[in-house]
């Protein structure tokens, strides 16, 4: 499986980078009218307040669009933020009150002076100034909170994937031994069941093949690996074991994780089916509603015996590995819980956002 990059490699696209801009220019414009505010009622500082509040806006703005386009230049988005960000804050801020005083007087059809100011221009200057790092600050450390979630949770997910690996380390050959041993009974006894066999097991074991390379899969290759499976195991346990496959036309190209309902339905089979006098039935089905996928697998097997653990949602290696896939891949909006069903069996249904 290949593995994600990391979100530091990942630059942000022009349209998030636009949106980010977007986003800082008005938490410094609601700022920038805080801090004129502020000055205007300041006695030793007062001023008039629209004039303050428009030489602190384009101070404002000019220091976010300098700060942002110097982070374009291609040295300086080499180096780490912790050293770009000072570096452009350094140069950005100057540049955005001399830019942002320029525009001002300009725009007011005012000769510029930018030397010499009153007492209560330079506090506005550096107010502004101030207020823009600030908020420039509070951006930088706002991403770099959002990188460090997004490295944990790639983490996470990698971790996840590792588990299945292992998981299916440990199914597919204690299910390769006793399919073989199947196998070397009935080359003698029935060799059209055997070849039958050989066929059913290529086909599973290419979809599984398929689904360890794959971060996503599809219900319809989900569904035909397990029909695989469980033609398998039915070859094994006779009459037995019965299944039911029920899968609408309009879910099959629906997106799911591979290998997800895999360990479930052989749950079914070593807790509900097997150990059950006379064999039961196993059906797995989907459907999807307003809030998702909703998979379930049932049985009539033996149903559940441990009533705390079915309280909580059942317990197990194979039903943590697919409850913490779930929860790594989609947050708690994914779930996974198992019923009793009447008169006997289990039912655990796997519910995925949409």
């Amino acid at each position: 499986m290949t593995a994600a990059p990391s979100p530091a490699a990942c630059p942000p696209t022009r349209a998030e980078a636009a949106r980010q801009t977007l986003r800082l220019l008005g938490q410094t414009a609601a700022l920038c009218v805080l801090v004129a505010a502020v000055l205007t009622l300041l006695p030793a500082t007062g001023g008039d307040f629209w004039r303050t509040l428009w030489f602190s806006e384009w101070i404002g703005f000019w220091s976010v669009v300098t700060v942002q386009l110097l982070r374009q230049l291609p040295g300086l988005r080499r180096w780490p933020r912790r050293v770009s960000l000072p570096l452009r804050l350094a140069l950005g801020l100057p540049a955005g009150y001399a830019l942002g005083f320029g525009c001002g007087y300009a725009l007011l059809g005012e000769p510029v002076r930018i030397a010499g100011l009153l007492d209560y221009q330079l506090a506005a200057v550096i107010a502004s100034l101030s207020a823009t790092g600030f908020v420039l600050y509070l951006v930088w450390l706002r991403n770099r909170l959002a990188d460090e979630a997004a490295a944990r949770l790639l983490a996470q997910k990698l971790a996840v994937e590792a588990e299945l690996r292992l998981l299916r380390a440990q199914l597919e050959p204690h299910m390769l031994f006793n399919t073989l041993a199947t196998l070397r009974s009935l080359v003698d006894e029935d060799p059209g069941q055997a070849q039958q066999m050989i066929d059913l097991l290529i086909t599973f074991l290419r979809a599984t093949l398929a689904g360890s390379r794959a971060e996503t899969s599809t219900l319809q290759a989900e569904f035909e690996q397990l029909h695989a499976y469980l033609e398998i195991m039915a070859l094994r346990l006779g009459r037995r074991l019965r299944y039911c496959l029920e899968l609408p036309a309009e879910l099959q190209q629906a997106a799911m994780p591979p290998m997800l309902l895999q360990p479930l339905v052989e749950n079914a089979l070593k807790h509900g089916v097997e150990p059950k006098v006379g064999g039961a039935t196993l059906s797995v089905s989907a459907e999807r509603d307003a809030d998702g996928l909703l998979l379930v697998v049932a049985d009539t097997g033996i149903g559940l015996r441990d009533e705390p653990a079915a309280a909580t949602g059942g317990s197990g290696y194979g039903l943590e590995h697919v409850r913490s896939r779930l929860q790594a891949l989609y947050g708690p909006a994914a779930s996974l819980r198992l019923q009793a069903q009447q008169p006997c069996g289990t039912r655990a249904i796997v519910r995925i956002p949409a």
